[in-house]
């Protein structure tokens, strides 16, 4: 199965493969859940394995759920080839190089129905020793760490004498001297693989008497439910919404008033349209993580949480119960990811729904997913905005470098440019060399001789240097090849193959191209990369980043339309901030002060139109969707980017201004923006104000008076240049 790995994943293999260079024997892998944690492990395994010899990967994983058999599958899938094995397969056979073993831990330490019996546990130590003694080494990822912080499970661990342990949560504790890789989650957002936000007690009332919680709260569900999959048909998506009703563990009276309750809703285990997944109790499961499948929802404890992924759950009812912050949030990381992992653009698809009248869960969700966790309604456009429309702007997409042929010819048309490449391959490979490349067959090492007094630079400098010549063996420097290759992409974060295709059509003999550099055999390609590692590296950083060396791609056209401001929308807020003040300045009805997520400078600004006497109305505008304004402009590498600009505001004198807010000046004057393309959007936005006729600027906070500042005929990013105006003189 190909997969396209997500920039932030090749990103993570990356620090993975740098990390196991280092000499600390822990790495934590902290990443949420949905982020394809098991594609980034395994892709990193089979990396790892293609460059290094000897080795055995051991991925332990937490008793419940028959997770080692899901990642175990999951590699299967992912990786061509790759020498999987589960623990019956280790008693049978022992262990091998590469093999990567997925090992319940429940099967090595709970007494009882799975675990090992004393002789096969003596029969385990020795296969263990055996590996070691024929010169294997064992590198353990512990996954879902957090649950694993035992002495037992450290007394496992210890077993396999391993240099290097990689600990995989959302939720990962501390470890001393532990190098730590850390995903943003902003950045799987920004990839569509997770839900934008999670929305907690969506239009509950301010204040709730209910006679029974599980009706209060399964009702709102399925309302939320219908809503959503009436959206999916309504885009021809075949999603059906799942709803996940959690119980607290000792609430066998519980669950039959849920299953009586939703009974009365159609919603049957007869029908197929229930699921439950208890330890004692489990029904219409089989293909419950397909995106159409039947149940509408499933009744689930605190067992299900740990590794079960099922893209289509949208919406939690948490029935009240008292466990831990930790667990927690691995529960409403279920609910999480993208049912086809990517955004729909719809405010409504893009969040996932908890239902819960646990107030102390509520809270341990809010501090745990910090902005991403708010209190929301829904909120209506004003009748005297319904008819204003701007025309908005839309890219049209074209493929860009991660595009393996694209990258291919940007790099063939960087060594052109840098290095006069062309037909004659004898004048290129003079070309490269004379510039440092090295087309010797044997591998080389640099190293120094002489004497020092004292280990300074200087002295160091002052040695001899001296090369010594390797003759290459395929089958030794094979690993080192693919090592190489690997690491090369990971830089511009291109997939080994890619890299590896891309290299082989520029200089190996054996396949046709136009744009060949030299005609090396196999051979003299393992010699050439790993002893040009670096350059190669360099140059190819350098095509993918620079200006000159792209091609000259279609002219980017722009698509335009006229946009309105959305009739209704999903108002977020913080609901436990002090001020609930209504803005009556917003377009919409019941537009709130506390409103999130907004920077400090988009709060500064609403406070500012709210009471200047010179605005009559503002909008905020949204970052992402085609049914927000947006104006395209161009990066550096000439690809299309949507800009939206934050406000709309009018006056009242009539005019129509388009705002966007930056991050402030400090009190020395430097900038605390953090945005590079500011300057680039201030020239785009001028052009679309000259156009359409309208005013706008970037307005910024200088913090040395206190007041915002607005940039309207030119930018700088000096506050004290004549640029930048106070806003109240002109807005």
């Amino acid at each position: 199965m190909d997969i396209t790995l997500a920039n932030f994943q090749i990103r993570a293999i990356s620090d993975l493969m740098e990390a196991m260079m280092k000499s600390n024997r822990e790495i934590v892998l902290k990443s949420c859940t949905g982020s394809g944690k098991t594609i980034i492990l395994t892709h990193f395994m089979d990396e790892f394995c293609k460059s290094n010899s000897k080795v055995v990967f051991v991925w332990l994983t937490p008793g419940k759920g028959n997770l080692e058999e899901q990642s175990k599958a999951k590699m299967d899938r992912y990786i061509h080839g790759s020498n999987t094995k589960l623990l019956s397969d280790v008693m049978a056979a022992g262990f091998e190089e590469n093999d990567a073993c997925f090992i319940n831990w429940e099967k090595l330490t709970k007494k009882g129905n799975n675990a090992l019996k004393d002789s096969e546990r003596t029969n385990f130590i020795e296969h263990i020793q055996n590996a070691l003694d024929s010169g294997l080494s064992f590198k353990i990822i512990v996954d879902e760490s957090h649950q694993n912080d035992t002495i037992k499970a450290d007394d496992i661990i210890e077993l396999f004498h391993s240099d290097k342990i990689i600990r995989c949560s959302a939720t990962p504790k501390s470890y001393k001297d532990a190098i730590l890789i850390n995903i943003p989650e902003e950045d799987v957002i920004a990839e569509g693989l997770i839900k934008k936000l999670l929305i907690i007690n969506e239009n509950f009332e301010q204040h709730i008497s209910v006679d029974d919680q599980i009706t209060y709260l399964i009702d709102k569900a399925i309302t939320k439910q219908q809503e959503l999959h009436s959206e999916f048909l309504r885009r021809k998506v075949e999603v059906n919404p799942l709803i996940i009703v959690q119980l607290p563990n000792k609430s066998d009276a519980l669950l039959e008033r849920v299953e009586e309750y939703l009974e009365s809703k159609g919603i049957t285990y007869e029908n197929n349209q229930l699921a439950v997944w208890l330890s004692d109790k489990k029904q219409n499961l089989e293909e419950i993580s397909e995106p159409n499948a039947s149940p509408v929802a499933v009744i689930i404890k605190q067992a299900v949480a740990t590794g079960w992924d099922c893209p289509r759950a949208h919406i939690l009812v948490k029935l009240r119960d008292n466990m831990s912050e930790t667990f927690e949030i691995q529960t409403v990381g279920r609910i999480r990811r993208m049912p086809e992992a990517k955004h729909y653009e719809s405010d409504l698809l893009d969040c996932c729904y908890l239902y819960t009248l646990d107030e102390k869960f509520t809270e341990s969700v809010k501090q745990s997913w910090g902005k991403d966790a708010l209190d929301a309604c829904r909120i209506f456009l004003k009748p005297e905005f319904r008819s204003f429309t701007l025309i908005s702007e839309y890219k049209t997409d074209i493929p860009f470098p991660r595009d393996a042929k694209l990258a291919f010819k940007v790099i063939s048309k960087f060594f052109e440019t840098k290095y006069r490449t062309g037909k004659d391959m004898a004048k290129n490979r003079a070309a490269l060399e004379a510039s440092g490349y090295s087309f010797t067959q044997d591998i080389v090492d640099y190293t120094k001789s002489g004497a020092v007094a004292m280990l300074t630079k200087d002295s160091i400098a002052g040695l001899n240097n001296i090369s010594v010549h390797e003759i290459l063996s395929t089958h030794k420097h094979g690993k080192e090849y693919h090592h190489c290759v690997a690491e090369i992409g990971f830089k511009v974060s291109l997939d080994y193959s890619s890299t590896n295709t891309i290299i082989r059509r520029l200089f190996l003999d054996e396949l046709k191209c136009e744009s060949k550099i030299t005609s090396i055999s196999i051979r003299e390609l393992y010699s050439f990369v790993i002893n040009n590692k670096d350059k190669l590296i360099q140059d190819i950083r350098a095509a993918m980043a620079e200006e000159s060396a792209q091609l000259n791609l279609p002219a980017n056209s722009i698509t335009e339309r006229p946009v309105s401001f959305p009739l209704e929308l999903l108002f977020t807020y913080d609901g436990t901030a002090k001020s609930q003040a209504e803005m009556d300045k917003s377009v919409y009805k019941g537009y709130l002060s506390s409103a999130e997520k907004r920077s400090l400078p988009e709060k500064l600004f609403e406070r500012y139109c709210q009471s200047s006497d010179k605005i009559s109305w503002f909008y905020k505008n949204g970052d992402k969707g085609v049914e927000y304004f947006s104006v395209v402009y161009e990066d550096n590498l000439g690809k299309q980017k949507s800009f939206y600009p934050d406000y709309v505001v009018g006056t009242v004198d009539g005019k129509v201004w388009i705002i966007e807010t930056k991050g402030g000046f400090t009190r020395t004057g430097d900038s605390e923006d953090i945005d590079k393309y500011t300057a680039k959007k201030f020239e785009v936005l001028k052009r679309y104000l000259g156009k359409y006729e309208l005013q706008g600027g970037i307005v910024r906070q200088d913090k040395q008076s206190g007041e915002l500042c607005i940039c309207i005929d030119s930018y700088s990013e000096d506050i004290k240049s004549e640029s930048w105006i106070l806003l109240s003189d002109i807005l």
